[in-house]
């Protein structure tokens, strides 16, 4: 998905909405993009060379074998996947059941180097390292070999939607575009993303601070009170959590060396300041880049949600739970088609295949990023890739360019083309006049300790997605893939994946 970040402008009366995000197309014939018209003209001149070098039999088989092969790709389902692409997925996932590779052991007695609980999947080969920036603040840098990008994990503190009034939110979302804008000016950034957790509340923060402050001479009425707003308050209650992960690129430019951990450390140190500061304004609150512990105690709970009960009881008593990064994975983890075991736990991982259709308010989002009562732990993480400025303007032209192309392919074209037009235009007018340009999109995670409330769990992501007005998808055979990705880790999917997105895009 792309959007452009500019604040829709609306008389002062009227709700503020956003919107006039559309998926770049490509342009081609009958549905086709860009590759998928050139597969079709290729067979059209192999079926002549066919029918000249053979008999008419032959060049009719021919033809047949090319119309089922632009059947599959023309051929969709409502999350716009052709039968090609759904095909594919199957294959992969049938391929890694036979090796045996969604299934994960780890610890003593598993399969991992040195009996330790690394983590599994494409978050693997990732190591950990610890810094200080221009503060004096540690901050937490987390190296991915296989994509050879460095990321950075801000935690933040919302202020959150109530008692605040409408002028103030817009203000946030405007500051909130205008950080993600900025975002395409910084050197060697690769993406970005955005994740909110809601689990429930272990209760021993409470307890450790009415045990503090307590007074040894309270009457005992007061004390009995306090007693039982500690054992009663957490029942129910939950916690939210934010984290924006930043990823940079390792080498300095294309074709120079990776940079190795110090040296960029070094260099984000002194950058790290600013943007913590600058997402204040946003309405994240008190922005902080996380250490190596809170990483790995956050991503250690996420595997293993029974440890969170553990971690809070010892900071409760102000101990410190020393981890270490090759320690957080699971023991124990395998991936269905539609679901992913984890120790104590299991979840089911959504992607977003289509963004609201027309114009939103800035609280559409609210119920999805709620805390849930079927939904033990939920996780709701925006992926973000700035695109620069130079290749933003010749995206959107090459964009308007693809829909005017599609709507005067047919003499009497359709009304989303039409449309299609516009948005496009609109796109490209926004950005010629300065706005930014990001490609965006959002993974749901729903983690239940019980298997039996998975069909609840189920259940409630679909309504919640119906209420944001989105368009959700489970994500069939990469459910390992797709929990890691929606981690504050700084994982990039398409970096991962064996076709590139610009490919399937164009078919």
């Amino acid at each position: 998905m792309v959007v452009p970040m500019a604040v829709d402008s609306r008389m002062s009366e009227a709700p503020r909405t956003y919107g006039n995000w559309r998926r770049p197309t490509s342009p081609g014939l009958l549905g086709l993009g860009t590759a998928g018209t050139g597969l079709m003209f290729i067979g059209l001149f192999v079926v002549l060379v066919v029918l000249m070098a053979s008999t008419l039999l032959a060049a009719l088989a021919t033809a047949a074998g090319f119309g089922a092969l632009l059947l599959l790709l023309v051929t969709k389902d409502s999350h716009g996947r052709n039968v090609l692409t759904r095909a594919s997925s199957r294959l992969a996932w049938l391929s890694a059941r036979s090796r045996g590779t969604h299934l994960y052991r780890s610890g003593p007695i598993g399969r991992t180097e040195w009996g330790t609980y690394q983590l599994p999947g494409i978050a693997a080969g990732t190591r950990l390292s610890e810094h200080r920036d221009s503060y004096g603040r540690p901050f937490a840098l987390l190296y991915t070999p296989a994509t050879r990008s460095y990321s950075v994990v801000i935690g933040t503190d919302p202020d959150g939607a109530a008692l605040v009034d409408q002028e103030q939110l817009d203000g946030w979302v405007a500051e909130w575009g205008h950080w993600l804008a900025n975002l395409s000016d910084e050197p060697g950034i690769e993406a970005a993303a955005v994740t909110i957790e809601t689990a429930p509340d272990s209760g021993s923060r409470l307890r450790r601070e009415v045990s503090l402050n307590t007074d040894e001479g309270a009457p005992e009425f007061s004390r009995a009170v306090l007693d039982e707003v500690v054992a009663r308050y957490p029942a129910g209650s939950s916690t939210v959590k934010a984290f924006v992960s930043l990823t940079f690129a390792a080498a300095a430019r294309a074709g120079a060396k990776p940079r190795k951990p110090e040296d960029m450390a070094r260099e984000l140190a002194s950058r790290i300041p600013g943007l913590t500061g600058s997402l204040q304004a946003t309405g994240a609150g008190a922005a902080h880049p996380m250490s190596a512990q809170e990483l790995c105690e956050t991503v250690r709970i996420a595997y293993d949600p029974a440890a969170a009960a553990l971690i809070d009881e010892a900071h409760a008593q102000g101990e410190l739970p020393e981890m270490l990064w090759p320690d957080v994975g699971p023991s124990a983890a395998e991936a269905t088609w539609e679901s992913y075991r984890h120790d104590s736990a299991r979840s089911v991982t959504w992607s977003m295949t289509g963004a609201p259709r027309g114009n939103v308010q800035s609280g559409v989002l609210a119920r999805l990023l709620a805390p849930h009562r079927e939904i033990a732990r939920k996780r709701v993480t925006l992926l973000y890739r700035p695109i620069d400025s130079a290749r933003a303007a010749a995206l959107v032209e090459a964009d308007l360019r693809s829909a005017e192309f599609r709507a005067s392919a047919s003499r009497k074209p359709a009304a989303r083309d039409s449309l299609g037009v516009r948005a496009a235009a609109a796109t490209a007018s926004e950005e010629a006049s300065g706005a930014g340009l990001v490609n965006f999109g959002l993974l749901v995670t729903a983690t239940v300790t019980d298997p039996s409330k998975e069909a609840d769990a189920r259940a409630a992501v679909d309504n919640l997605s119906a209420t944001a007005r989105l368009k959700l998808r489970p994500v069939y055979g990469s459910q390992d893939s797709a929990f890691a990705a929606a981690l504050p880790l700084g994982l990039i999917l398409s970096k991962h994946v064996s076709v590139p997105a610009e490919l399937r895009d164009k078919l």
